[in-house]
């Protein structure tokens, strides 16, 4: 599925801030999807809120749980073998299906080499299958591992999963979101979104989660905070 602006571009053209795209994104959200789903979305981020899923993710200065997941290509990629050279930085997002999942990605693609440049790498999981990850990536000429955490057991190790309550399974249905499909499991959990920089002893080094999926953290505040980590050794 494909979600653009008003104006059709190509794959990671779009040179705006990711809060400018999703801005945009809220707009149309606004103008387009019928006031009852809005109603529901918004209570269900208010719930996991409320619920206090935000003070089980785990934060900064906790060990990050090591993980061997497949990519996109079906290749295992080890967090164990990655942080044995190298910093990573981990995007827990929902699926190719979210509009700000794809808009998050995109943006952090184009600050790819500044990330590789602050001696780091990047990674993005998600609960969604390998074929979907594959799909998801060749689209949006993605150039950095999408790997596939099957059952969310990575995710819920971050304390990142919630259940979608049965409300807002019947939108996702009728907005044909099949996610027993696209995750390949009938559980209908997802991960609340994430981002991550995990030091090389396993110690997160910065931590960004929030129950409402349209926030994301700016692509550039994730390099600055790269840049800052490096100067303090």
């Amino acid at each position: 599925m494909k979600w653009r602006s008003l104006t059709e571009s190509l794959p990671g053209a779009d040179a705006r801030s990711l809060h400018e795209q999703v801005a945009e994104r809220k707009e149309l959200i606004r103008k387009y999807v019928p006031a009852e789903a809005q109603i529901v979305h918004a209570r269900v981020i208010e719930d996991l809120q409320l619920g206090g899923i935000a003070s089980r993710v785990l934060q900064i200065g906790a060990l990050a749980p090591q993980f061997e997941l497949r990519d996109h290509n079906d290749q295992a990629v080890s967090s164990a073998d990655l942080l044995s050279t190298t910093r990573l930085v981990i995007c827990f997002f929902r699926g190719r299906w979210c509009p700000f999942c794809v808009g998050q990605l995109e943006a952090m693609n184009r600050v790819l080499p500044e990330i590789q440049r602050a001696r780091a790498a990047l990674l993005a999981i998600s609960p969604q299958t390998v074929k979907q990850s594959f799909f998801m990536a060749d689209q949006h000429k993605l150039a950095f591992p999408l790997l596939s955490d099957s059952g969310n057991q990575s995710a819920r190790k971050f304390g990142l999963v919630y259940r979608v309550p049965e409300d807002q399974k019947l939108i996702f249905q009728r907005s044909f979101i099949n996610l027993p499909l696209a995750n390949g499991d009938e559980t209908w959990e997802l991960p609340i979104p994430a981002t991550f920089i995990v030091e090389r002893d396993d110690r997160i080094a910065y931590a960004s989660a929030d129950p409402d999926y349209t926030e994301r953290p700016e692509p550039a505040e994730i390099v600055e905070q790269l840049k800052a980590l490096n100067r303090c050794g």
